[in-house]
């Protein structure tokens, strides 16, 4: 009985053992899963960060380029513009090099929540709706509501006085709404370059435009006989947006920004552009 008793005993240890080294299998493998799943979760956390981004060793930036002044292709078809440069030269001072990544207008977004790109310099107005989804740098350039009328004109000093004048107006822009507010008789126009050819020929009296896109008109041609007479208080800010989280990575920016302010090279490329400061 002793025999057959010990016999039995060390069958059933032999089928044990197999059971037992698979359990270990599976709870090693189980472990494994988990330690690569680990690091994996934390390169998600990290992406669009400054760390993910000094990693990497590029700064990948969403833009038009087709938007001049502020990204396009030059003659030569290089990409340039004042977003260009602001952005190449704040990977510049993060110690990355800039790649951009160019998509239209309503892709860049899009682009950005797929992490095609780490940022957008895109002349971004900053919104409330558009903070509740992204981050935001500092504002690096201001757009103000002008008034433009013709060189030659002393009838019109400020938006008051637009009050029975023929203003020519996009329909679609919150622009026109400044000139209907103040009482001008409304001429639709397909844009602002439209505008200007109607304001110069003397067929409308004035324009509500963007105080850039004047900027830019006279600095390509100083000789326009146009003049600025009034513009809005505060206007509409531009900053470069990045995905929610990236806390450190948008520290970086603002920090390379106000250093570009601080040692005058912003205002070598606002200059370059449009012959002013636009930061303020």
């Amino acid at each position: 009985m002793n025999n057959k008793f010990l016999l039995t005993l060390l069958l059933l240890v032999l089928l044990v053992l197999p059971g037992c080294g698979g359990s270990n299998n599976g709870s090693n493998n189980g472990s494994n899963a988990g330690s690569t799943a680990a690091p994996d979760t934390g390169n998600q956390e990290a992406s669009g960060s400054l760390a993910a981004v000094k990693t990497a060793g590029k700064l990948r930036i969403g833009t038009e380029g087709t938007y001049a002044p502020f990204t396009y292709h030059d003659a030569d078809g290089k990409l340039t513009g004042f977003d260009v440069e602001v952005a190449a030269e704040v990977a510049k001072r993060l110690g990355v090099e800039a790649e951009f990544v160019e998509a239209q207008w309503d892709g860049l977004f899009a682009g950005m929540d797929a992490g095609r790109f780490d940022t957008i310099f895109n002349e971004v107005s900053v919104t409330e709706e558009r903070q509740a989804k992204y981050d935001f740098s500092d504002p690096y350039i201001v757009s103000k509501a002008v008034l433009i009328v013709a060189e030659d004109n002393e009838d019109i000093r400020s938006f008051a006085d637009l009050k029975g004048k023929k203003a020519g107006q996009s329909l679609t822009s919150n622009l026109s709404a400044i000139a209907r507010e103040n009482g001008a008789e409304i001429v639709s126009v397909e844009g602002f370059n439209q505008a200007i050819d109607l304001l110069v020929s003397g067929r409308i009296d004035a324009t509500v435009n963007d105080g850039l896109s004047y900027l830019d008109l006279k600095k390509q041609k100083p000789d326009v006989k146009i003049k600025q007479v009034d513009e809005e208080e505060g206007g509409s800010r531009s900053a470069g947006v990045f995905p929610k989280g990236s806390d450190d990575l948008v520290q970086a920016v603002n920090e390379a920004l106000a250093a570009m302010k601080d040692d005058g090279t912003y205002l070598q490329i606002s200059e370059k552009y449009f012959g002013a400061d636009v930061s303020k």
